[in-house]
């Protein structure tokens, strides 16, 4: 046995952030952690992973072509605009991968989806963070202000992952005006189900044709466990991504439960509406106990915490409810359980009691 040296990753690779876990989560009565929905998947859903369960001996399709043309048809593009694949998570890498790459830059607002700058450094880019304003939302003008001639991809999040915040169509268009066009824009919008006024970005394709949109189905659709997601944008951008993509990168279960949970409205209308009633209920009883909250267009409250996140966090997971952390800046709550929300607010009027400096702001 050679006992010689290992082998060497790279060293963009080494120096990577690590995604971060829900710390307690799987020893809590509720995850309010992982923005999953509270909701089982409907028994149409379950009825259609059974069935292709049964044939897992067998490949899946090349491309998801059945869920290709259900998504075509229901968007009204073409089949060739649409990707599918295992999650949005694996698509943006494999965007990334497809246009970025070393010496180039990839431009994002922060704090935003924590895997970003993982994305653009396994793709061997350059990771330029631009803070968020002070109501936690896109600043799309440093975001502008931060492309460069090495720029080759930026990263919109709307409702923005963990602050809830979204980008308005007129300020996209704006800033869509603006931007490159030789720079990708990558429209990350897998929380767009659950908001009162969501951004079409498909619907400015046409338009923009250096944009791609990207949404899932693990959130709204509650299939979190079997990693479906799908890309669409211009016929060129999207072979482009699929020459990069590895072959039948969905597997069938998870293609039969997402063709099966658009054929089920009603258990959308019941998962956004249980999210739309825990959003409100939160934050008002966190406006009630003098914590300001952004409003949110996601599955989930951001409280804003810059001193007292871990505190708050540890209180959560005492009364049984596992919270994301931020530590030095926040705590998202995921909403849908109504006891998890009550948990929380105990937490809350736990930590004003021991420590009320904790939740200034």
């Amino acid at each position: 046995m050679n006992a010689g040296n290992s082998p060497i990753p790279r060293q963009a690779i080494v120096v990577l952030p690590q995604y971060s876990s829900a710390a307690g989560a799987s020893q809590v009565t509720w995850r309010a952690s992982s923005n999953e929905s509270v909701v089982a998947p409907s028994p149409g859903v379950l009825d259609a992973i059974a069935r292709a369960g049964a044939t897992a001996h067998l490949y899946p399709s090349l491309l998801g072509d059945g869920l290709v043309a259900d998504i075509a048809a229901r968007l009204h593009v073409t089949r060739r605009q649409v990707v599918v694949g295992a999650g949005s998570l694996a698509l943006l890498q494999q965007a990334l991968s497809t246009y970025t790459g070393h010496g180039t830059e990839v431009v994002f607002g922060w704090r935003s989806y924590e895997a970003y700058p993982i994305l653009a450094g396994v793709a061997g880019a350059i990771a330029v963070p631009v803070p968020l304003d002070t109501d936690g939302a896109h600043d799309l003008d440093a975001m502008l202000a931060a492309v460069t001639p090495s720029t080759r991809a930026v990263i919109v999040c709307s409702p923005n992952n963990p602050t809830g915040t979204e980008v308005g169509r007129d300020s996209l268009e704006a800033f869509l005006d603006l931007v490159p066009s030789t720079v990708l824009v990558l429209m990350d919008e897998a929380y767009q189900e659950f908001s009162a006024r969501p951004l079409d970005g498909v619907a400015l394709l046409d338009a923009y044709p250096n944009l791609a949109v990207f949404r899932t189905f693990s959130k709204a659709y509650g299939l979190a466990g079997l990693r479906a997601g799908y890309m669409v944008t211009s016929e060129q951008i999207a072979d482009s991504v699929r020459a990069a993509s590895p072959p039948f990168g969905l597997n069938a279960v998870a293609e039969a439960a997402a063709q099966a949970a658009w054929m089920d409205p009603s258990y959308i209308a019941r998962v956004v509406q249980l999210v739309a009633e825990g959003r409100d209920r939160l934050r008002a009883g966190l406006a009630e106990r003098g914590v300001h909250t952004p409003a949110s267009g996601g599955n989930f409250v951001w409280i804003p915490l810059p001193d007292g996140a871990r505190e708050l966090g540890t209180g959560c997971l005492a009364r049984g409810v596992s919270v994301r952390i931020f530590d030095g800046e926040g705590v998202r709550v995921t909403v849908g359980e109504r006891a998890a929300e009550d948990a929380v607010l105990a937490a809350v009027d736990d930590l004003a009691a021991t420590a009320p400096a904790r939740l200034r702001m």
